[in-house]
C-alpha cells in the first residue's frame, strides 16, 4: 500500500479510539496480525480487536491524542497519549510509542505499543505501583488480570 494509505490507517485507528469505537479499531488489523504491549503481552488474530472492543466498551472518560505519526509503504509509528480514569479511580496520562508493520491491504500486520510500566503503575495503582511497578511481579500480575478480563469478555460474546 502507499504511504498515504498507511498514514490514513493510523489516523483512522486513533480517531476511532478517541471516539470509543472498538469495531473500527478492530477493522484496522489484518487476519493473523499480532499486537504487543506491557499490559496484555502478545495477542494474535482476533484477540487484538477484542481487546480494543473491551477497552473502548468500558471507557467513560477516555481521551486519545495523536501528536505524531508517520508511515512509509511497509511500516509506521505513532506517538499517542491516553488520558483516563483507571478502575482504581486514579487519573492516568499514559504516553505511548507505537510501531506498525502493514499488511499488503494497508491494515496492521504487527502493532507494538511501548510505554513505561512504572510510570503507568504509579499513576494507576498509587503507592503499590510506586513501590512494585519496577519489579517483574506487578507487571506479571497486571498481565494475568488483563488477560482474564479479555477471556471473560470473549466468553460473554462481546
Amino acid at each position: 500500500m502507499s504511504r498515504e494509505q498507511n498514514i490514513a490507517t493510523i489516523e483512522r485507528f486513533y480517531a476511532a479510539f478517541d471516539q470509543h469505537d472498538g469495531e473500527t479499531m478492530a477493522a484496522c488489523y489484518a487476519p493473523g496480525s499480532t499486537f504487543r504491549d506491557p499490559a496484555f503481552g502478545e495477542l494474535s488474530g482476533e484477540r487484538a480487536g477484542n481487546m480494543w472492543r473491551m477497552l473502548t466498551g468500558r471507557a467513560e472518560d477516555l481521551k486519545v491524542e495523536l501528536p505524531e505519526h508517520e508511515a512509509d509503504a511497509t511500516s509506521g509509528s505513532a506517538h499517542w497519549i491516553a488520558t483516563y480514569t483507571f478502575s482504581t479511580g486514579r487519573p492516568v496520562v499514559n504516553d505511548i510509542r507505537a510501531e506498525f508493520r502493514f499488511a499488503d491491504d494497508g491494515r496492521f500486520a504487527e502493532h507494538v505499543d511501548r510505554f513505561s510500566y512504572w510510570n503507568w503503575s504509579r499513576q494507576a495503582l498509587g503507592p503499590l505501583g510506586l513501590v512494585l511497578g519496577w519489579t517483574p511481579l506487578l507487571p506479571m500480575m497486571t498481565r494475568r488480570k488483563a488477560l482474564e478480563q479479555l477471556e471473560s469478555f470473549e466468553r460473554s460474546g462481546k
